[in-house]
């Protein structure tokens, strides 16, 4: 006759620490997310933004050498 090995039984954590769990690292990348948005949101204190603005004045274009005119007639 052999001996049974009796396996333990495997304990099952609760779903309210699962759900606890899951709740805290959902706020530590929502607080990880803030924090780096707010790091990109803030000037560096190396001035601001620089515009410029111009007017643009056409050119003047020469008028073309030469115009050609080509008529086809229908042939019967």
């Amino acid at each position: 006759m052999r001996a049974r090995s009796r396996r333990r039984p495997r304990h099952r954590r609760p779903a309210a620490l699962l759900l606890l769990l899951k709740l805290a690292l959902v706020g530590l990348v929502f607080a990880a997310g803030l924090a780096l948005g707010q790091t990109l949101a803030e000037e560096d204190g190396r001035g601001g933004t620089l515009s410029y603005e111009r007017t643009l004045k056409p050119l003047t274009l020469a008028p073309a050498p030469v115009t050609v005119t080509v008529t086809v007639t229908a042939r019967e």
